[in-house]
């Protein structure tokens, strides 16, 4: 049996598939609105350096973004 904690709450979790837990990696339906709601209020953000014209560039070197 494996375990993970709640990323929300920190409850231990023990599973043995992950389909054994229906909010993976939650522990609940609140946990997850909970963190849900954190990126919605740009509490979070992930932490990547902005390009020099401020914008962050996900396109292969030659290709030209549609638009």
């Amino acid at each position: 049996m494996q375990k993970i904690n709640c990323p929300n709450c920190r409850k231990i979790l023990f599973y043995q598939v992950i389909k054994d837990l229906p909010y993976f990696p939650f522990c609940s339906n609140r946990c997850k609105l909970v963190d849900f709601g954190a990126w919605l209020d740009e509490s979070y953000c992930i932490g990547e350096p902005m390009g020099s014209d401020g914008s962050t560039c996900i396109y292969e070197k030659g290709e030209e973004m549609d638009g």
